[in-house]
């Protein structure tokens, strides 16, 4: 579970820029909240059956402050093509905070400050530029 503060920004990132898609959505009037379930492509029947992994955004509706967005370590995902899944997220505005100079490894980080591993699925791509000249930036 990752708590946000925006559910449309962060929506925006995890759909549309790390591709996953939403499985369902919970909305509770007297909690004040809302649960949003993502899962990644290609495991969506089985997320919505409830027999596979997802990603559940907690959205409270009145707004409070979270810190420490590695406090609970990170979430991490295999991808089919690190550097077209890089240039897309870049693309989108959202920094590379650790380029995938070695053709499998790349960090970014959420709207709300999570850190998110991005792997290579397979072998390492063979390094390539920008990303092989790319210095990482902020933390990761």
């Amino acid at each position: 579970m990752v708590r946000v503060t925006n559910l449309e920004k962060s929506l925006e990132f995890y759909c549309h820029q790390l591709g996953l898609v939403e499985v369902r959505r919970v909305d509770n009037e007297k909690g004040r909240f809302t649960l949003v379930f993502l899962a990644a492509t290609g495991d969506e029947h089985n997320a919505k059956t409830q027999r596979g992994p997802t990603v559940e955004l907690t959205y409270n509706w009145d707004p409070e402050e979270y810190t420490g967005g590695r406090n609970f370590g990170h979430l991490a995902y295999r991808v089919d093509d690190i550097y077209a899944v890089c240039e897309r997220i870049m693309n989108s505005g959202t920094k590379i905070n650790r380029p995938p100079r070695d053709g499998h490894m790349a960090f970014i980080r959420s709207p709300d400050g999570i850190s998110i591993e991005l792997l290579q699925r397979g072998d390492a791509l063979p390094p390539q530029e920008p990303w092989l000249s790319m210095e990482n930036s902020g933390t990761w």
